[in-house]
């Protein structure tokens, strides 16, 4: 199983990005899928979590800007960060439960005031 996440870079408060995970060795259309985030110091937290059904979860302090979405046709899910603030900055994680926790390898996402 493999976790491929792609999409941080550096931004300035207010900017936007995608970040994308694409899974292989899974059958990905019945995991759920989530995006967490660890910033320097901190404990890894969940960002936002999409079922295999499409319902979604947030955590409180992204709600209403980010969207977590998929598509199992690519086996892949994204996570669009609008109006970022320099808080969100972290390394994002994707994340799926099959039979055990797998963990993409990390993008970092750093946004300057």
């Amino acid at each position: 199983v493999q976790l491929q996440a792609s999409g941080g870079g550096l931004v300035q408060a207010g900017e936007s990005l995608r970040l994308s995970c694409k899974a292989s060795g899974i059958i990905f259309r019945i995991v759920n899928m989530d995006w967490f985030r660890q910033a320097p110091g901190k404990q890894r937290e969940l960002v936002a979590s999409i079922t295999s059904g499409g319902s979604l979860n947030y955590a409180d302090n992204v709600k209403g800007r980010f969207t977590i979405s998929r598509v199992n046709a690519e086996n892949t899910v994204f996570l669009q960060m609008n109006s970022l603030k320099p808080e969100d900055t972290a390394v994002y994680y994707c994340h799926a439960f099959f039979w055990k926790d797998y963990w993409g390898q990390g993008t970092l996402v750093t946004v300057s005031s």
